[in-house]
């Protein structure tokens, strides 16, 4: 319900301040730039998700031969230990392992549509060992958090609309791909944040080797692709990042098509199979777009996306901080609630200053950081009738906030 009061608010607030501003200030034409603008989103919305359908297609193509070659489950096996180690009262090898572990590798590669019917059939096999069915355990709150701010390698959708808009704007030499470190430390922040959270309110020991081995293997990583880069100056660094990127995309396609290769899987039959799921969900998310896209417009030509991006500058001004950044903030604000809603705002955020500008590089991030914390906890626990969520929320914003944070702060790091 409160998307559904988020969405109706923009229509209203937008035709109140309009009529104001026609009443008091003659400004009647501005009826005619809203309805105007109304069905250009339309058509935006349409053709940006159109545009996914080709991604969403080949990723969820490439996820499915990883599956049938049994990388998924390998994956899993690695991982055992570390999961093992966070989630309480999950017997060892249970499938909820192996559920969780897909639904993981979704949110990695980006496929946050993909990833939710993955992580319903997780919640599900965790209620199977849960003694109090309307209260969520232990391991489903911190799956449930682990899944709203989890590590995203390769921002996938995020990427393919940054191209499908570079196209639109006639940006030549244009690499989407240079999100890629900044998303996938702040990602990696908010995951780690959650963590934390989730172990404080669970007593959950930290200091154990698998915990250990992974967060320093993956800070060792991101630190030492850092290192390399540091000394470019910004452009250079930004054009490297892209394509270090692009290599470990390339890698992951490689190594999904060698391993059903080595298997002797039909890995052509296995892609389409997948491929048809990618299209089915690239085609479900364009109402959603659409609606989102509809709303902003009007909030935005009516004026009031000005009034709150120029109060929210005044105060980070006053503050003697950089004001760039300000113009994102509607992202973050939305993110937590609607996916498609900070998609949209994404989109109208790189419409409005360019693909390649700063702030469309930090509207990016922050669309690739975390996911919808009250759209997950509200689909996911409503799939298994879990009504007392207890700490789920409050760890899975302060990890939102975390998230957040970082990415900012990445974002001057590196584009500025």
């Amino acid at each position: 319900m409160t998307l559904n009061y988020i969405w109706i608010s923009f229509f209203f607030i937008g035709f109140i301040v309009a009529t104001f501003k026609a009443i008091f200030f003659g400004q009647s034409e501005l009826f005619g730039t809203m309805l105007n603008n109304l069905f250009d989103s339309s058509k935006t919305g349409f053709e940006i998700s159109i545009g996914l359908t080709g991604v969403m297609s080949l990723w969820l193509g490439i996820m499915k031969i990883g599956e049938r070659a049994g990388l998924i489950n390998l994956f899993a096996k690695g991982v055992g230990p570390l999961l093992r180690t966070l989630f309480k009262g999950v017997p060892k090898d249970h499938p909820a392992y192996g559920s969780m572990t897909m639904n993981f590798s979704a949110n990695m590669l980006g496929l946050d549509n993909a990833a939710t019917p993955l992580g319903l059939n997780a919640m599900k096999d965790l209620q199977s060992v849960n003694p109090d069915k309307e209260t969520a355990s232990d391991a489903q709150i911190m799956f449930l958090v682990l899944n709203t701010a989890g590590v995203t390698l390769i921002p996938t959708s995020v990427i393919a609309m940054r191209q499908s808009l570079a196209i639109e704007q006639g940006v030549k030499n244009f690499n989407a791909a240079d999100i890629f470190l900044p998303t996938l430390v702040s990602t990696f922040i908010a995951f780690l944040t959650g963590i934390i959270m989730v172990a404080l309110f669970q007593r959950i020991n930290l200091f154990k080797l698998p915990v250990l081995l992974f967060v320093g293997g993956f800070a060792t990583l991101i630190g030492g692709i850092y290192l390399c880069v540091a000394h470019m100056p910004p452009a250079e660094m930004s054009r490297v990042i892209g394509n270090i990127g692009s290599a470990i995309i390339l890698f992951i396609v490689i190594m999904f098509l060698a391993a059903g290769a080595i298997k002797k899987q039909n890995v052509y039959d296995n892609f389409i199979e997948g491929a048809k799921e990618g299209f089915t969900t690239a085609v479900r998310i364009i109402p959603y777009l659409i609606a989102m896209l509809m709303a902003i417009s009007v909030f935005r030509s009516s004026g009031c996306m000005d009034y709150l991006v120029n109060g929210i500058a005044a105060v980070v001004a006053a503050c003697g901080l950089n004001t760039d950044f300000v113009p994102t903030i509607p992202i973050g604000l939305m993110k937590p609630l609607s996916g498609s809603g900070a998609r949209g705002l994404m989109v109208d955020v790189i419409n409005q200053y360019g693909v390649d500008s700063f702030q469309g590089k930090l509207a990016a991030v922050l669309q690739g950081t975390t996911e919808t914390t009250f759209y997950v906890l509200a689909v996911y626990f409503g799939s298994v009738d879990i009504k007392n969520s207890r700490h789920a929320l409050v760890c899975g914003l302060v990890a939102d906030l975390a998230g957040f944070t970082a990415a900012i702060l990445l974002a001057y790091a590196l584009f500025r």
